[in-house]
């Protein structure tokens, strides 16, 4: 317990320093990638294009996978303004900064939760395990825009299944002693969910676009 406590130690430091710079880096990155589009579909979408171009791209991903509700992507992507929702990169760029943004509320919360009374030795040890398995993917997800941005798909597709294994894994520790309930299923629902729809877009690109 020691061991993991030390961890978690260190991983709340270096994250207390590092995600402030996370955010400035990978909005930089956002930025600079709406600004130099690989594939612009106008010089400037008005609001019903950007949500057109919402509603095909949840369609698409809702028909391929059953994981993927229409209504949850649809309801998340609308909140960027019109004139970031360029083209499909575009659209791929802004599910990764929302599942960074929600890994960033998670780890808080987490954190959060530690320091409240009422749990469980059993379940402290599930939100430790949780801490540190939600300050490994800010990293990877930070690694997977950059990955993303310099047009390497296939990597920035297996960054973001990494994550979603680890919000999986947060989840099912909870499972692991019966009666149970996880205080974290709703925030873990809507990562996989970014997540998915992320790796769907990032996938569909992947079809018509070079790798490198």
């Amino acid at each position: 317990m020691r061991y993991i406590s030390n961890i978690i130690s260190v991983k709340i430091k270096c994250l207390n320093f590092l995600t402030p710079l996370f955010f400035l880096y990978s909005i930089f990155l956002f930025f600079f990638f709406i600004s130099n589009p690989t594939e612009k579909t106008s010089a400037q979408l008005d609001d019903n294009a950007a949500i057109d171009i919402v509603n095909k791209t949840c369609k698409k991903c809702a028909e391929k996978s059953k994981s993927i509700n229409y209504g949850f992507c649809q309801t998340s992507l609308q909140v960027i303004p019109a004139s970031h929702a360029t083209n499909l990169q575009g659209m791929a760029v802004i599910a990764m900064e929302l599942a960074l943004e929600n890994a960033t509320t998670m780890f808080t919360r987490v954190k959060s939760l530690l320091v409240t009374e009422g749990f469980d030795p059993f379940s402290i040890g599930c939100l430790e395990k949780c801490l540190v398995l939600y300050g490994d993917a800010l990293v990877v997800l930070v690694d997977g825009v950059v990955d993303f941005l310099t047009g390497h798909y296939g990597n920035a597709n297996l960054r973001m299944r990494t994550v979603m294994e680890e919000a999986i894994e947060c989840e099912n520790c909870f499972k692991e002693k019966k009666g149970v309930v996880s205080p974290l299923s709703i925030e873990n629902f809507n990562f996989l969910h970014l997540s998915d729809i992320a790796i769907c877009i990032i996938n569909s690109l992947s079809l018509v676009s070079p790798q490198r």
